[in-house]
């Protein structure tokens, strides 16, 4: 299973590499932008399963979590990139390695740590509601850019934006996780440190895969698979040293394969999918695109919880899905002057 796995991900991989000396595509042929936005719905579909996996671990902890899944995803991605290791070394500036830490430990580091706290003391919902909030704090940060879609017009889509998370945190701080207001309110701190982790990384990321040579753009994910992987050996003591329980060999497996199965699904092709669709889209709406993670993660809980959704929560999606399209549209008309 694992080969046909590694086959479909280089193959992803090699036609980030296709877009030209400029590595970017512009957005002046709508298929272009419909296949943008088909990669970023397929990454949002991806992560949205990390918000389940701390419930399936629950006798392990938030750091412990994090170290389990990026030392798989570093396993994984030296194993796609050693061939060509000493050539793919050779191509990166010492300024890039700099970058691949930052990017290992803000994006995926401290974010999952921060993140499996959130979801363990304020829930799925609570930790959906602050993600949430990511595309508004990228679009406007990308319309910044030189050349981006003024602001006004993609007021709208931010707005229902807004308003979906709003209607999620209205209900989940109305109802704190299992009745704990101390819970909750932790879990809510934890959740906006990692809004902040991944708003970092979702625009420095970005900005760093439009402006490299594509050759380097192919083996991006990998490589940061690689440093992350290293950044999760380091940690090891640091966890040995805070959690000194004994978990049975059932609970190591379950555990093992929980860890490998979200570096394999999120880490690797969900991560391909995102940087395929970071150098299709602008910032301002690849900004949207994280709702998808969103809208996937309350799927998700939804299905693990085997409930409906409360009123609050269907108008949540309903805000959500209106968000994407109105920003979809705003881009689709002639560029603006």
């Amino acid at each position: 299973m694992a080969g046909p796995l590694f086959h479909y991900y280089r193959s992803l991989a090699d036609t980030c590499g296709n877009e030209g000396e400029d590595g970017f595509l512009s957005l002046k042929h709508g298929r272009d932008m419909a296949s943008g936005v088909a990669y970023g719905i397929g990454a949002g579909a991806l992560w949205g399963l990390v918000f389940l996996a701390p419930e399936l671990v629950r006798d392990f902890s938030p750091l412990q979590l994090a170290i389990g899944r990026y030392l798989a995803y570093g396993v994984f991605s030296l194993a796609v990139i050693a061939p060509r290791w000493r050539d793919i070394v050779r191509r990166l500036t010492r300024t890039q390695w700099l970058v691949l830490l930052w990017l290992a430990f803000c994006g995926n580091t401290l974010y999952y740590v921060l993140l499996a706290a959130a979801v363990r003391n304020g829930g799925i919902a609570m930790t959906s509601l602050v993600i949430g909030f990511l595309p508004v704090a990228v679009t406007l940060i990308g319309s910044r850019d030189h050349g981006a879609i003024p602001l006004r017009q993609l007021a709208p889509s931010l707005l229902l934006s807004a308003a979906g998370a709003l209607c999620i945190g209205w209900r989940a701080l109305g109802v704190p996780a299992q009745g704990e207001a101390v819970r909750g309110a932790i879990g809510l701190v934890c959740a906006s440190g990692a809004l902040a982790c991944w708003t970092s990384y979702a625009v420095v990321n970005a900005r760093w895969l439009t402006r490299m040579d594509p050759a380097v753009v192919r083996d991006w994910n990998p490589l940061t698979g690689v440093v992350t992987g290293a950044q999760a050996l380091l940690l090891i003591p640091l966890s040995l040293l805070l959690d000194t329980t004994l978990h049975p060999s059932a609970a190591w497996i379950r555990f093992s394969a929980v860890s490998a199965g979200v570096a394999l699904i999120a880490s690797m092709v969900g991560n391909v999918l995102w940087n395929r669709m970071s150098r299709l889209l602008p910032l301002t709406l690849a900004g949207q695109m994280i709702l998808f993670e969103t809208v996937f993660a309350l799927l998700y809980g939804f299905l693990w919880e085997r409930r409906l959704p409360v009123p609050l929560e269907a108008a949540a999606f309903v805000l959500l899905i209106a968000s994407v399209v109105s920003c979809v549209a705003v881009h689709r008309q002639p560029a603006h002057a």
